[in-house]
């Protein structure tokens, strides 16, 4: 069998076989170890958005040996509720009649991008979103339709969130619609290496939306393992990389280093 996940997110993927079967998250999450264990690597990083961080979260509760740790981008570890439950089979059904259509495509981009990037009648999309909406076309709607049944049918993993042995940092917009699933998780993980960054005026794609609102935070994170070294450069107050954007809190080195602590900050953009 192919690797689903190759098959799902590479451009030009072609389709699966409607002979193979429809896989699990369970099956996602193997298939990520498979791949790992045929290039010969150990531990890595993983970062994951939305579903992807429900499926990495899994990877590191299933194969902890693999995992260093975890960055988060508006994350699930739930079962879908009823009212997310309802929206994926409509369009599930949809995509298996009827492909990428518009309606489809819509529904997606409200779960991805806040209200203000999405645009309106006065305003226009951003430019993040017209290529998110170029880039759906382009996947194949069979390949997608069975990602969407497979995290539709995805189990509970919040009560095994405390056994974690790695480090995790949550990002999420506060107008995402997995904003309080990414509250919920963050209250289910060992507080002593977890941390939750809030990002206004954003949705679920922080990391498309507001990439900016990431860069300190990731670089306290990733200099706990070692693997980043801050460099002397000169950046304008009004910088998103200037330490006057964020909250006091993330600037204390136990915040983000050997020592992660839980941090729930607003993080306010100047430009």
């Amino acid at each position: 069998m192919p690797c689903f996940l190759q098959e799902l997110f590479q451009l030009g993927a072609e389709i699966i076989s409607s002979d193979d079967p429809v896989l699990s998250a369970d099956d996602l999450v193997d298939q990520i170890a498979d791949v790992l264990n045929f290039f010969g690597l150990g531990a890595v990083m993983c970062m994951g958005v939305t579903a992807g961080a429900y499926i990495v979260t899994l990877f590191a509760l299933k194969y902890r040996h693999h995992v260093l740790g975890l960055i988060l981008i508006s994350p699930l570890c739930q079962a879908p509720s009823w009212t997310e439950w309802i929206l994926n089979k409509v369009m599930s059904n949809l995509l298996y009649f009827y492909g990428m259509c518009g309606v489809v495509k819509e529904l997606l981009l409200k779960r991805y991008f806040s209200k203000e990037a999405r645009g309106n009648g006065l305003v226009p999309e951003s430019d993040v979103v017209g290529a998110c909406r170029r880039s759906l076309l382009e996947r194949q709607s069979s390949n997608i339709w069975r990602f969407l049944e497979a995290i539709n049918g995805r189990p509970d993993i919040a009560e095994g969130l405390r056994k974690l042995q790695c480090r995790s940092l949550i990002f999420v917009g506060d107008s995402s619609p997995f904003h309080s699933d990414a509250l919920y998780m963050t209250s289910k993980l060992d507080r002593r290496y977890s941390a939750l960054v809030e990002v206004q005026a954003c949705g679920s794609m922080v990391t498309e939306e507001q990439p900016h609102a990431m860069l300190i935070p990731l670089e306290y994170f990733l200099m706990g393992y070692g693997l980043y070294r801050p460099t002397k450069s000169n950046v304008s107050p009004r910088s998103p990389l200037s330490p006057l954007c964020i909250a006091p809190e993330l600037l204390s080195p136990e915040s983000m280093g050997l020592k992660l602590k839980p941090i729930k900050t607003r993080m306010s953009l100047q430009v």
